[in-house]
C-alpha cells in the first residue's frame, strides 16, 4: 500500500472535528504556498505584464471602480 493510500485511510477514520481541523490546516498550507509563488513570480518579473496592462488601461481611461 502506498503512503498516499495510508494517508487516505487515516483521513477517512478521522472524527468530524479532526477532519475540519485537517481541512483548515491544508487550506492554510495551500494559501501559504500560493503566496510564496506569487511573491517569487512578482520578484522575477513574471507579473510585470499585469502592471503594464493596468497602466495602459488607465492611460485609455478604461479602468472602473470595483
Amino acid at each position: 500500500m502506498s503512503k498516499v493510500e495510508e494517508i487516505k485511510q487515516a483521513i477517512d477514520s478521522l472524527s468530524e472535528d479532526d477532519y475540519v481541523l485537517l481541512r483548515q490546516w491544508f487550506s492554510e498550507k495551500d494559501w501559504q504556498k500560493w503566496d510564496r509563488q506569487i511573491e517569487a513570480d512578482s520578484q522575477s518579473g513574471k507579473l510585470d505584464f499585469l502592471v503594464q496592462e493596468a497602466l495602459e488601461a488607465k492611460a485609455k481611461n478604461k479602468l472602473r471602480e470595483i
